[in-house]
Protein backbone atom coordinates (compact mmCIF):
# COMPACT_ATOMS: atom_id res chain seq x y z
CA UNK A 1 0.00 0.00 0.00
CA UNK A 2 2.51 2.36 0.80
CA UNK A 3 4.55 1.53 -2.29
CA UNK A 4 1.50 1.93 -3.97
CA UNK A 5 0.87 5.50 -2.67
CA UNK A 6 4.30 6.45 -3.07
CA UNK A 7 3.92 5.84 -6.89
CA UNK A 8 1.05 7.79 -6.79
CA UNK A 9 2.51 10.82 -5.70
CA UNK A 10 5.93 10.56 -7.71
CA UNK A 11 2.96 10.45 -10.95
CA UNK A 12 1.18 13.56 -9.12
CA UNK A 13 4.48 15.32 -9.36
CA UNK A 14 5.36 14.33 -12.78
CA UNK A 15 1.91 15.47 -14.08
CA UNK A 16 2.17 18.84 -12.22
CA UNK A 17 5.95 19.09 -13.49
CA UNK A 18 4.45 18.16 -17.31
CA UNK A 19 1.59 20.89 -17.15
CA UNK A 20 4.00 23.35 -15.80
CA UNK A 21 6.16 23.40 -18.35
CA UNK A 22 3.80 23.34 -21.43
CA UNK A 23 2.78 26.74 -20.24
CA UNK A 24 5.22 29.62 -21.32
CA UNK A 25 5.16 32.98 -21.98
CA UNK A 26 6.51 35.60 -24.25
CA UNK A 27 7.50 38.94 -24.20
CA UNK A 28 9.59 41.91 -24.76
CA UNK A 29 12.25 43.01 -22.57
CA UNK A 30 13.34 46.75 -22.18
CA UNK A 31 15.70 45.93 -24.50
CA UNK A 32 13.41 44.97 -26.97
CA UNK A 33 14.48 41.22 -27.11
CA UNK A 34 11.68 38.45 -27.35
CA UNK A 35 12.02 36.58 -24.00
CA UNK A 36 10.56 32.93 -23.15
CA UNK A 37 9.85 32.45 -19.23
CA UNK A 38 8.10 30.49 -17.05
CA UNK A 39 6.92 33.78 -15.72
CA UNK A 40 6.11 37.24 -16.92
CA UNK A 41 8.36 40.23 -14.55
CA UNK A 42 5.65 42.43 -12.94
CA UNK A 43 7.41 45.49 -14.83
CA UNK A 44 6.76 43.78 -18.64
CA UNK A 45 3.08 42.74 -17.54
CA UNK A 46 1.94 45.83 -19.01
CA UNK A 47 3.72 45.64 -22.17
CA UNK A 48 1.81 42.59 -22.63
CA UNK A 49 2.37 39.06 -23.60
CA UNK A 50 1.53 35.69 -25.31
CA UNK A 51 0.68 32.17 -23.61
CA UNK A 52 2.38 29.25 -25.43
CA UNK A 53 3.25 25.95 -25.10
CA UNK A 54 6.26 23.64 -24.69
CA UNK A 55 5.74 23.82 -28.85
CA UNK A 56 5.52 26.98 -29.12
CA UNK A 57 1.60 26.97 -29.78
CA UNK A 58 0.07 30.53 -28.91
CA UNK A 59 -2.80 29.84 -26.05
CA UNK A 60 -3.73 32.95 -25.47
CA UNK A 61 -2.64 36.67 -26.22
CA UNK A 62 -2.80 39.28 -23.29
CA UNK A 63 -2.45 42.64 -25.06
CA UNK A 64 -0.54 45.60 -23.60
CA UNK A 65 -1.83 48.55 -21.54
CA UNK A 66 -3.31 51.20 -23.77
CA UNK A 67 -2.42 54.71 -22.92
CA UNK A 68 -4.55 57.32 -21.68
CA UNK A 69 -4.85 58.97 -25.03
CA UNK A 70 -5.48 55.39 -27.01
CA UNK A 71 -8.18 54.41 -24.38
CA UNK A 72 -9.80 57.86 -24.88
CA UNK A 73 -9.69 57.41 -28.16
CA UNK A 74 -11.01 53.55 -27.84
CA UNK A 75 -13.41 54.91 -25.90
CA UNK A 76 -14.38 57.96 -28.41
CA UNK A 77 -14.64 54.95 -31.11
CA UNK A 78 -16.78 52.95 -29.31
CA UNK A 79 -19.30 55.24 -28.95
CA UNK A 80 -19.51 55.77 -32.42
CA UNK A 81 -19.88 52.25 -33.27
CA UNK A 82 -23.04 52.58 -30.54
CA UNK A 83 -24.20 55.32 -32.24
CA UNK A 84 -23.87 54.05 -35.57
CA UNK A 85 -25.82 50.85 -34.34
CA UNK A 86 -28.64 52.64 -32.75
CA UNK A 87 -28.79 54.45 -36.07
CA UNK A 88 -28.71 51.51 -37.73
CA UNK A 89 -31.58 49.84 -35.70
CA UNK A 90 -33.54 53.36 -35.64
CA UNK A 91 -33.87 53.17 -39.37
CA UNK A 92 -34.68 49.51 -39.32
CA UNK A 93 -38.00 49.63 -36.86
CA UNK A 94 -39.08 53.45 -38.88
CA UNK A 95 -39.11 51.05 -42.42
CA UNK A 96 -40.95 48.45 -40.95
CA UNK A 97 -43.54 51.01 -39.68
CA UNK A 98 -43.68 52.48 -42.84
CA UNK A 99 -44.01 49.33 -44.71
CA UNK A 100 -46.81 48.29 -41.95
CA UNK A 101 -48.88 51.37 -42.09
CA UNK A 102 -48.51 52.07 -45.74
CA UNK A 103 -48.67 51.06 -49.50
CA UNK A 104 -48.02 54.03 -51.46
CA UNK A 105 -46.94 57.77 -50.97
CA UNK A 106 -50.88 58.78 -51.35
CA UNK A 107 -52.03 57.02 -48.28
CA UNK A 108 -48.84 58.64 -46.35
CA UNK A 109 -50.01 61.92 -47.65
CA UNK A 110 -54.11 61.38 -46.94
CA UNK A 111 -52.99 60.45 -43.32
CA UNK A 112 -51.23 63.62 -43.16
CA UNK A 113 -54.36 65.62 -43.97
CA UNK A 114 -55.96 63.78 -41.97
CA UNK A 115 -54.20 64.74 -38.93
CA UNK A 116 -53.37 68.24 -39.62
CA UNK A 117 -57.15 68.59 -40.11
CA UNK A 118 -57.96 67.55 -36.69
CA UNK A 119 -55.46 70.23 -35.10
CA UNK A 120 -56.71 72.83 -37.79
CA UNK A 121 -60.29 72.19 -35.57
CA UNK A 122 -58.97 72.52 -32.42
CA UNK A 123 -56.93 75.85 -33.70
CA UNK A 124 -60.31 77.05 -35.09
CA UNK A 125 -61.93 76.67 -31.67
CA UNK A 126 -59.11 78.15 -29.77
CA UNK A 127 -59.26 80.95 -32.19
CA UNK A 128 -62.69 81.29 -31.64
CA UNK A 129 -62.84 81.16 -27.68
CA UNK A 130 -60.37 83.89 -27.84
CA UNK A 131 -62.74 86.16 -30.08
CA UNK A 132 -65.48 85.40 -27.35
CA UNK A 133 -63.35 86.68 -24.73
CA UNK A 134 -61.82 89.66 -26.35
CA UNK A 135 -65.91 90.55 -27.07
CA UNK A 136 -66.24 90.00 -23.00
CA UNK A 137 -63.62 92.30 -22.08
CA UNK A 138 -64.47 94.94 -24.83
CA UNK A 139 -67.87 95.27 -23.37
CA UNK A 140 -66.91 94.80 -19.49
CA UNK A 141 -64.58 97.83 -20.70
CA UNK A 142 -67.01 100.09 -22.27
CA UNK A 143 -69.28 98.90 -19.02
CA UNK A 144 -66.30 100.22 -16.96
CA UNK A 145 -65.39 103.66 -18.93
CA UNK A 146 -69.73 104.49 -18.70
CA UNK A 147 -69.86 103.69 -14.94
CA UNK A 148 -66.42 106.01 -14.33
CA UNK A 149 -67.84 109.16 -16.82
CA UNK A 150 -71.24 109.06 -14.55
CA UNK A 151 -69.04 109.81 -11.84
CA UNK A 152 -68.68 106.12 -10.00
CA UNK A 153 -66.47 103.93 -9.75
CA UNK A 154 -66.02 101.21 -11.31
CA UNK A 155 -67.25 97.95 -8.78
CA UNK A 156 -63.81 95.08 -8.20
CA UNK A 157 -65.79 92.35 -9.26
CA UNK A 158 -66.03 94.10 -12.83
CA UNK A 159 -62.40 95.08 -12.98
CA UNK A 160 -61.54 91.51 -11.60
CA UNK A 161 -63.70 89.38 -14.67
CA UNK A 162 -61.29 91.48 -16.98
CA UNK A 163 -58.52 90.39 -15.48
CA UNK A 164 -59.55 87.12 -15.31
CA UNK A 165 -60.32 87.43 -18.82
CA UNK A 166 -57.00 88.75 -19.88
CA UNK A 167 -55.31 86.05 -18.11
CA UNK A 168 -57.72 83.71 -20.28
CA UNK A 169 -56.85 85.28 -23.52
CA UNK A 170 -53.11 84.71 -22.78
CA UNK A 171 -53.58 81.11 -21.86
CA UNK A 172 -55.04 80.43 -25.08
CA UNK A 173 -53.06 82.40 -26.92
CA UNK A 174 -50.06 80.40 -25.86
CA UNK A 175 -52.18 77.27 -26.44
CA UNK A 176 -52.77 78.48 -30.28
CA UNK A 177 -48.90 79.01 -30.73
CA UNK A 178 -48.34 75.81 -28.95
CA UNK A 179 -51.53 74.31 -31.89
CA UNK A 180 -49.20 75.88 -34.63
CA UNK A 181 -45.76 74.35 -33.59
CA UNK A 182 -47.15 71.28 -33.72
CA UNK A 183 -48.93 71.69 -36.85
CA UNK A 184 -45.32 72.44 -38.21
CA UNK A 185 -44.11 69.61 -36.50
CA UNK A 186 -46.56 66.94 -37.73
CA UNK A 187 -46.01 68.37 -41.23
CA UNK A 188 -42.29 67.86 -41.03
CA UNK A 189 -42.30 64.37 -39.61
CA UNK A 190 -44.70 63.62 -42.66
CA UNK A 191 -42.90 64.70 -45.03
CA UNK A 192 -39.84 62.64 -43.99
CA UNK A 193 -41.59 59.69 -44.26
CA UNK A 194 -42.83 60.22 -46.99
CA UNK A 195 -38.89 60.93 -48.60
CA UNK A 196 -38.25 57.77 -46.85
CA UNK A 197 -40.61 55.83 -48.28
CA UNK A 198 -39.83 56.93 -51.10
CA UNK A 199 -36.31 55.49 -50.63
CA UNK A 200 -37.66 52.34 -49.46
CA UNK A 201 -39.67 52.16 -53.02
CA UNK A 202 -36.71 52.95 -55.43
CA UNK A 203 -34.17 50.44 -53.39
CA UNK A 204 -37.17 47.67 -53.91
CA UNK A 205 -37.63 48.48 -57.72
CA UNK A 206 -33.97 48.87 -57.65
CA UNK A 207 -33.58 44.64 -56.48
CA UNK A 208 -36.21 44.03 -58.93
CA UNK A 209 -34.17 45.12 -61.23
CA UNK A 210 -31.32 43.38 -60.77
CA UNK A 211 -33.92 39.97 -60.26
CA UNK A 212 -32.88 40.47 -56.23
CA UNK A 213 -35.79 39.45 -53.77
CA UNK A 214 -37.31 42.28 -52.36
Amino acid sequence: MKRLAGLLIVVLTATAATAAAEKLYRYRNAEGNVVVDYRVPAEYVSGGYEVINDEGVVLEIVPRELTPEEKKAAEIQRKLEEEARAEEERLRQWDESLLLRYSTSADIEAARERALDNLRIRMSILKGNRRSLKQKIENYQAQAAEIERSGREVDKKRLQAISDMQQEIGATERAIADRQREMEELAESFQMDIERFEQLQDMVDLRRTHGEKP
